[in-house]
């Protein structure tokens, strides 16, 4: 079993623009806090801000990663990204191809 530190999970990210999808995808990767970036095309986001319901166009970026980056790939998204506040969450992987579980871990580097 792993440890909580060694845990795969998928990190679930919004934009605006693709330009600056691709940008986050890219530093994610050069830095190997990540070993795949997928970005989503625009969806319909709706959500309170300031006291008021608001509707966006955004792109889902979903990075796969461990727990053991996620500090450093936060504080790198937030460094790069156009929002005041935004959307990075994290969930854990329970399970999935071991092959591709395997690939993953060997391509995500450091703490």
């Amino acid at each position: 079993m792993k440890s909580k530190a060694d845990q795969q999970v998928m990190v679930f990210m919004t934009c605006d623009k693709k330009k600056e999808a691709a940008a986050i995808a890219k530093q994610l990767l050069r830095t190997r806090r990540a070993a795949c970036v997928s970005i989503y095309p625009r969806g319909d986001s709706l959500y309170w801000w300031k006291g008021a319901m608001e509707r966006s166009r955004e792109y889902l970026l979903i990075a796969k990663t461990r727990a053991s980056v996620l500090p450093g790939l936060i504080s790198e998204v937030k460094a790069i990204h156009s929002y005041e506040v935004p959307e990075i969450i994290a969930l854990p992987i329970v399970g999935g191809n071991r092959d591709y579980l395997q690939w993953l871990d060997g391509e995500v580097r450091g703490r």
